[in-house]
């Protein structure tokens, strides 16, 4: 199903500048960023009073998040619960007035909303390039809809066909063993396996649950995604992977062309 933009419906439009509508000949260029906005605000309209939502981390999600807490400050959502997948997102969720708890407290949500760094035709996705990839996975696993939001970038033909990272989050104990390990696994893929490291200083990047990060970069298609998942997993030292295989039940792609929608 395609929608028109949002920037054409209603009154919470993103602002355009008047140069950009001069001429009926000339098109309004969407920055990457209202793309996801766009996304995101579409996602938000799964959301109803009651819910215990899954909060997303990253630049997409954090537009969610954002709306949410403006909807609740409007009344026009009331007794939300979230259960942020990041410290990053609950600091936002406070900050906007999103009421929080955890897994612990409520086992299963109604609808979780994230973003994916990458998204196949079978809405096979790669998440964790923020980082987060262990509590979203955990999050978004115990939810009974998983709504997923992109712009268009995001869609590959192939889990790790963009080229970027594939990320996977391991104990720091003995990391240089287990990245070898991780390349050596997927050789015939062409890999490159590296730490994540802070560019300013080239100190190792350490989750919010005090792991190390080893970025998997692909020259050619991996193959059995299961099977590639369960070799990962089964590797001591690793923790998870950033691939979230038959999770998502919803799609919404922000184009040039419109608002998408896809459901599993």
């Amino acid at each position: 199903m395609v929608l028109a933009h949002p920037q054409f419906i209603g009154t919470n439009k993103p602002k355009v500048n008047s140069c950009q509508m001069a001429s009926p000949q000339s098109p309004v260029i969407l920055t990457q960023d209202e793309l996801k906005k766009i996304a995101a605000y579409k996602a938000v309209e799964f959301v109803e009073s009651g819910m215990v939502l899954g909060l997303g981390t990253g630049s997409t999600a954090c537009h969610a998040v954002a709306r949410i807490g403006e909807l609740l400050q409007q009344g026009k959502l009331k007794n939300i619960v979230g259960i942020p997948t990041s410290k990053k997102t609950h600091e936002q969720a406070v900050s906007v007035g999103i009421p929080l708890s955890d897994l612990d407290n409520y086992p299963v949500l109604d609808l979780a909303i994230d973003g994916a760094d990458e998204v196949d035709p079978y809405l096979n996705l790669v998440k964790g390039r923020g980082g987060s990839l262990l509590r979203e996975k955990m999050v978004e696993g115990a939810c009974k809809k998983f709504v997923v939001i992109v712009d268009e970038t995001k869609l590959v033909k192939h889990l790790g066909g963009s080229g970027l990272a594939m990320p996977v989050e391991i104990v720091p104990f003995c990391w240089k063993f287990t990245l070898e390990r991780l390349r050596m696994m997927f050789v015939d893929a062409g890999c490159v396996a590296k730490l994540r490291r802070f560019s300013e200083n080239g100190e190792p990047f350490v989750t919010d649950n005090g792991n190390y990060i080893i970025d998997l970069y692909f020259e050619k298609d991996i193959g059995d995604l299961k099977v590639a998942s369960d070799e990962i997993l089964r590797l001591a030292g690793v923790v998870e992977h950033g691939m979230f295989l038959d999770m998502a039940t919803t799609l919404i792609v922000a184009g040039e062309l419109g608002v998408t929608v896809k459901n599993k």
